[in-house]
């Protein structure tokens, strides 16, 4: 499509646009570029519209090379790689180096054209993931959202699941609640710190300022040298993600405050450090195979639905009790 756009003197999304058959571009260029593909010698999909009318032959899945390191995310893609072997189509995988997505460097079978849709897991950038939806090809977005990205998401309800989590540790007897947490690394993030401000609101309940670590880093250093800081410590946690319910928990002993007998501590996914931490986490547990599942239906009726507004699915969590958390006082 470069070279393309490079002979006509023209952008390399007015390319697309054209071959694709989008609006955006006259006639008479939609013209130029198809001839000039032709001489060139490349072959492009022109029956594209009708393919996306029927059953798509080929689906790529693409995520930051972080999110593909997290487990977290595994189960996604088994979910969605279950569902592509059943109906018997192909799927591309693409983890993005921060080089390319620095770059916007696209994969190849998405600057050619040669997939009928997207997956895109978590957040890569949203510069990157625009750069993505610009290619034409139909996409849903799993885990991540953002108001500058118009496109499909199913994501977790992580207001409500974090006003439940700390409905929870209100229940339990607890009123002096902290927040850990980094929120700008995620819309998800910020939307559980909504509801942990909804949860304490609600119940009429001061929020420590000292006690809101919205800036939070996911190492055991950091974690152990915020709290050190603190003069006092509130009597229940909320944490974003497992990874930092691990470490806070750690920490919190370290320091000799038992866990659950001095703190609560309850965090977020239901992945394997909630499951292997001493004592157990209480966690707000995520559907992971749901999540691919949801995410592959919903990209098939994109397929067939292309002029439909865009739409948010918010999947509900499951709250599990287990040790690290108890009645207060």
């Amino acid at each position: 499509m470069q070279t393309i756009a490079d002979a006509l003197h023209i952008s390399k999304n007015s390319v697309s646009q054209a071959l694709t058959g989008k609006d955006g571009v006259s006639e008479e260029t939609r013209r130029l570029v198809i001839e000039t593909a032709e001489r060139l010698g490349y072959v492009y999909s022109e029956p594209r519209k009708k393919k996306q009318a029927g059953h798509p032959s080929s689906i790529a899945l693409v995520a930051s090379e972080f999110a593909f390191s997290k487990g977290f995310f595994g189960e996604i893609y088994l979910s969605i790689e279950r569902e592509c072997s059943r109906r018997g189509i192909a799927l591309q995988i693409q983890a993005v180096h921060p080089e390319a997505r620095d770059r916007l460097i696209l994969p190849p079978f998405l600057q050619n054209q040669t997939v009928d849709g997207v997956l895109i897991l978590s957040h890569i950038s949203t510069e990157y993931i625009n750069a993505v939806l610009k290619t034409g090809i139909p996409a849903v977005l799993i885990d991540h959202h953002h108001p500058h990205i118009r496109a499909d998401a199913i994501l977790t309800n992580n207001r409500f699941s974090g006003y439940e989590a700390v409905s929870y540790l209100i229940g339990l007897g607890h009123k002096q609640i902290g927040f850990w947490g980094n929120v700008a690394f995620s819309p998800s993030y910020y939307e559980r710190l909504e509801g942990y401000l909804w949860a304490m609101d609600e119940a009429g309940l001061d929020v420590n300022s000292a006690w809101l670590v919205k800036d939070a880093v996911e190492e055991a250093g950091d974690v152990s040298a915020r709290l050190a800081k603190m003069s006092a410590l509130p009597s229940a946690w909320f944490c974003v993600n497992d990874g930092l319910g691990f470490l806070l928990l750690s920490s919190l002993q370290q320091m000799g405050v038992r866990v659950p007998e001095d703190a609560s501590v309850c965090s977020f996914d239901n992945g394997h450090l909630s499951q292997i931490s001493s004592p157990a986490t209480t966690t707000m547990a995520v559907d992971l195979a749901k999540f691919g599942q949801k995410a592959f239906e919903q990209l098939l009726w994109r397929l067939n639905h292309p002029e439909e507004p865009y739409v948010e699915v918010l999947l509900p969590t499951t709250l599990i009790e287990r040790e690290s958390t108890k009645r207060w006082p």
